[in-house]
């Protein structure tokens, strides 16, 4: 769950547009996207991604799909758009003990590689909800940052998409801190 976890926020945040670390973000291409988030995985699910037609628009559609969940007002709204891009991506519950790891779930979709993806991310994340917490995921607190984040921490006290806007909010907490004084 934990390399879902990150893999799902990787792509969000590569392929969705908007504020990242206090400037605009302009997304990257469909073919772009495909290429950054492809190097995440080891062959031959990175030839699979990258060979497939399509699969770069495919990937920036699942990634606003899992965008959409994660910033959706609610769980009930949440859980309406994973169990809807579940489905859609006909993604199943099965053991395997790929590359060398002992026996584990695995709830790839069904279909192209895109699909298998997406049933993986988005029931990574129906498993972070249901095993964490509602409150184990949102968009970044730093000024001018709406970058996501899924926590996996023992506290859950994540509230920052990274390091670097982590240090960002810290800085002007304190900034502002010693100006009052």
């Amino acid at each position: 769950m934990r390399r879902q976890a990150e893999l799902l926020a990787a792509l969000v945040n590569l392929a969705v547009p908007g504020l990242r670390q206090g400037a605009p973000y302009e997304a990257p291409t469909a073919a772009e996207v495909l290429s950054g988030f492809a190097t995440h995985f080891t062959e031959p699910r990175r030839t699979a991604l990258t060979d497939t037609e399509g699969a770069g628009e495919g990937l920036v559609e699942l990634a606003a799909d899992l965008h959409g969940a994660l910033t959706a007002p609610g769980i009930a709204a949440t859980a309406t758009r994973l169990n809807t891009l579940i489905d859609r991506c006909h993604a199943h519950p099965y053991l395997t003990n790929d590359t060398g790891q002992p026996f584990h779930l695995h709830f790839h979709g069904t279909g192209g590689p895109v699909q298998a993806v997406g049933g993986e991310l988005a029931t990574a994340l129906a498993l972070v909800i249901d095993t964490l917490g509602e409150d184990r995921f949102g968009t970044c607190e730093a000024h001018a940052c709406d970058r996501v984040y899924v926590d996996l921490t023992r506290n859950g006290a994540r509230r920052y998409c990274g390091t670097a806007c982590a240090a960002r909010a810290k800085t002007a907490a304190y900034r502002a801190r010693r100006g009052t004084r």
